[in-house]
């Protein structure tokens, strides 16, 4: 008796799909918890293969048409030497993802939000520590960000959908 592909081809896929959570499920879920400057970390790193994800809620910024824009730090720790990849991911009211900024390393990202103002304050030694970056979204999402580094150097990065 020759089993029915269609009930094996379910099977794999229900496996799969309740066996792995996406990272969109994880941000969702932070995003909902709505706690600002929490850490959450989902997953472990190793070097088999496993990943790590970790995810901080900085808060909300508006637009001066009332538009609101939630912001979220992420962290995903892969690979055998444990990189990472860094982003400020955008999202809208309705918790739907716009967007990100890649952020070269884990001391670039921002650390809150602030009268209004997505704040990176430079905490590794080869930045001036009392140098400030403050990006404000008053007329929208910024194509580019510049994170100062001292007064004349930093990083810029681009919008990405």
């Amino acid at each position: 008796m020759k089993p029915n592909l269609t009930i094996i081809l379910l099977l794999i896929l229900s496996s799969t799909i309740l066996g792995q959570t996406d990272n969109r499920d994880y941000r969702v879920e932070v995003l909902k918890k709505d706690i600002i400057g929490k850490e959450f970390t989902f997953g472990k790193w190793n070097e088999e293969g496993a990943t790590e994800t970790r995810l901080k809620y900085l808060g909300t910024l508006k637009t001066e048409k009332g538009k609101v824009y939630k912001i979220m730090n992420s962290i995903w720790i892969w690979g055998l030497s444990s990189r990472a990849t860094n982003r400020i991911l955008v999202f809208n009211q309705k918790n739907q993802y716009l967007g990100n900024y890649y952020i070269t390393t884990l001391n670039e990202l921002p650390t809150e939000i602030k009268n209004g103002y997505l704040i990176f304050k430079n905490i590794d030694g080869d930045c001036n520590k009392n140098v400030e970056t403050k990006i404000n979204f008053k007329n929208g999402i910024p194509k580019t960000i510049f994170r100062k580094c001292d007064n004349e150097s930093g990083n810029e990065s681009s919008f990405e959908e």
